[in-house]
């Protein structure tokens, strides 16, 4: 399934607001959509789920969907009919191999790594994971991942150690953007970049543009 990861918008919150967002950022030519609601109940997380993913197929089909951790939520999505296409995996969830066979072989799978080592141990999976999130990229309120943050010169050892393609993500804004696209990797994911940004679509066509 080609995926195009230059401009990746992970959702906050679980209003409307994030819903219209969400779909702003799809409409802009946004490639991916993740659905990310850490202190979300599972009811509300599918049910945030299922409506983003309609929204957000509504304003560009081409956009994918995914659910933030819970390969449960996002098998449930898609058995609802949802347009949902795939999950993004922590390291402490679901082994890869078994959101795979949940999910299906059409499904896609990211994996959060941000380490030279949790890239190489995450090679051994290629053919299960589709691509990498590297972070962070600088220090973000929303993530405390206890990893050192990488900046710029961080991320091309990583790209270059992974045969999969990797996003950074990490408190990264539009103005970080062309910096960023010189080190080979594949895409930016925005949190607040995107989501608390007064134009989201300009955001991301600027993140666009960079690449």
């Amino acid at each position: 399934m080609s995926m195009d990861l230059r401009c990746y918008c992970v959702t906050s919150g679980t209003s409307r607001a994030t819903v219209h967002t969400a779909a702003v950022a799809a409409a802009a030519g946004c490639g991916m959509v993740q659905v990310r609601a850490k202190e979300a109940t599972a009811a509300e997380l599918f049910e945030l789920a299922c409506a983003v993913a309609e929204a957000v197929h509504r304003a560009n089909p081409n956009t994918m969907v995914l659910i933030d951790d819970r390969a449960d939520i996002a098998y449930a999505a898609r058995l609802a009919g949802a347009p949902v296409a795939g999950v993004h995996l922590g390291q402490d969830d679901l082994p890869a191999t078994a959101a795979r066979d949940l999910l299906g072989q059409d499904a896609i799978i990211g994996l959060t790594t941000g380490t030279l080592e949790l890239i190489q141990a995450a090679q051994t999976n290629i053919g299960v994971i589709d691509y990498l999130g590297a972070g962070p990229y600088r220090t973000t309120p929303t993530k405390d991942s206890g990893r050192p943050p990488l900046g710029v010169d961080g991320y091309p050892a990583l790209v270059e150690a992974s045969q999969l393609p990797v996003v950074a993500i990490g408190d990264i804004t539009a103005d970080d953007a062309e910096a960023l696209a010189q080190t080979g990797v594949a895409g930016l994911a925005l949190v607040r970049g995107i989501m608390h940004a007064p134009d989201p679509a300009a955001v991301v066509k600027r993140v666009l543009a960079a690449f």
